[in-house]
């Protein structure tokens, strides 16, 4: 009883997508499944993990869940096998980690509680007037 051995792909697809293809793909993998708030952070030269952020949210365990395994099937389509997929079983915050760019789902209590786009963003903008007044 002889069977097929399964073949593991490790390798980005040669040439592999663009940033933007895979940006492309990620978005509309979280637009099929109505992913909330999806918000992307550019965060060149802030880490030498990735180019880009993808967070978003999920309305329950099931949907986080679900969204993660969207993601790797819009990635597959472009011939990218996720580097790592992290937190599946609890589905509170599943990552699902694309290399160039890494996607964060999570519940809205988990997203609140982390604050990755305000830890991501720090300084990004000129302070406002209101913290000028403040400080003077």
């Amino acid at each position: 009883m002889s069977t097929e051995a399964q073949v593991i792909k490790t390798q980005l697809p040669s040439p592999p997508p663009s940033v933007p293809a895979l940006l492309a793909s990620v978005h509309a993998a979280l637009e099929e499944i109505k992913a909330k708030d999806a918000v992307e952070i550019d965060v060149r030269g802030k880490s030498s993990v990735a180019d880009y952020l993808v967070i978003a949210s999920g309305t329950s365990t099931r949907h986080v869940k679900s969204i993660g395994d969207e993601v790797v099937r819009f990635a597959k389509e472009l011939g990218v096998m996720p580097l790592g997929v992290e937190g599946e079983r609890e589905a509170e915050w599943v990552l699902v980690d694309l290399g160039d760019v890494i996607v964060h789902v999570m519940l809205p209590r988990v997203r609140e509680f982390y604050a990755l786009e305000r830890l991501w963003t720090v300084g990004d903008q000129p302070p406002s007037d209101d913290e000028d007044a403040q400080q003077g």
